[in-house]
C-alpha cells in the first residue's frame, strides 16, 4: 500500500474515532463478559438485573446479547409480558446469535428468552435508558391565575326599600274585577239612639212620671 493511501486511512480512523468520542456513545455486552446472556446459576437471583444497576445508559447506546444461535434467543416484550414470560407475541425476536440493540428513546427496556422456561430461570432484564439531560426542555407556562372569590351582596339596611316590583300590565290585569269594600254593618255603626248626656234628666222625669201613673191605677183598680 502506498504511503499516501496509509495516510488517507489514519485521517477515516482518525476522524471515526473523534465521532465516537463526540457522541459519547457506549456499548455494552449483556452481562458482563463472565456470565452473558443466559440462565443464572441462581435461578432465585435475577443477576443479570443486577448488572443493569451498576452501570447508567442513554440514548445512542448499544447493549450487546451473545449467546449460541438455535439454543436461544432474545424478546423485545412490553412489560406485561415481560412480567409473565409470554414468548408469543413480542415486539421484535432476535435469533442471531450476536444481537445489538440500540436504545433510541428513554425510557424502561424489556428483554426476556425466547426459551419460557429460561425466562421463567430469571433470563431476562429491564434496561432504563436515562434522557438527553444537555437538550433544554421548554420552560414551564405559568400557572392560570386563580379566579376572583365571589362575595355575596349585603341585604339592605332595616327601614330602607329596595327597588320596587314592576306593575302588572294590562293583560294580567284585564280578568280581575276589583270589589268594593263592604259597607260596615248596622252592628258596627255607631247608634245614634243612645241619648246623650244632656237628655239624661229629661229621661228619669220621663220615667218617674210613667211609675206614678202605674201606682195610681193600682190604687184605683184595688176592691
Amino acid at each position: 500500500m502506498a504511503k499516501s493511501d496509509l495516510q488517507v486511512a489514519g485521517i477515516g480512523l482518525s476522524c471515526l474515532a473523534l465521532l465516537a468520542a463526540q457522541s459519547g456513545a457506549f456499548e455494552f455486552t449483556v452481562g458482563g463478559s463472565s456470565n452473558g446472556w443466559s440462565v443464572p446459576s441462581d435461578p432465585n437471583v435475577n443477576v443479570l438485573n443486577q448488572w443493569v444497576g451498576r452501570n447508567r445508559f442513554k440514548i445512542t447506546d448499544s447493549i450487546v446479547f451473545a449467546y449460541a444461535p438455535g439454543n436461544d434467543s432474545v424478546l423485545y416484550v412490553n412489560q406485561d409480558d415481560y412480567k409473565s414470560c409470554n414468548t408469543t407475541s413480542p415486539i421484535a425476536k432476535y435469533v442471531d446469535g450476536h444481537t445489538v440493540f440500540k436504545f433510541n428513546h428513554s425510557g424502561p427496556f424489556y428483554f426476556i428468552s425466547g426459551n419460557k422456561d429460561n425466562c421463567l430461570k430469571n433470563e431476562k432484564l429491564v434496561v432504563v435508558v436515562l434522557g438527553d439531560r444537555s437538550k433544554k426542555g421548554v420552560a414551564p407556562s405559568p400557572p392560570p391565575e386563580a379566579p376572583s372569590p365571589f362575595v355575596e351582596p349585603s341585604p339592605p339596611p332595616s327601614g330602607t326599600t329596595g327597588t320596587s316590583p314592576p306593575s302588572p300590565s294590562p293583560s294580567e290585569t284585564s280578568g280581575i274585577n276589583p270589589t268594593a269594600a263592604p259597607a260596615p254593618s248596622e252592628a258596627e255603626a255607631p247608634s245614634s239612639k243612645e241619648p246623650s248626656p244632656n237628655n239624661a234628666p229629661a229621661a228619669m222625669i220621663s220615667l218617674a212620671s210613667s211609675l206614678g201613673a202605674l201606682v195610681a191605677a193600682s190604687l184605683f183598680l184595688a176592691p
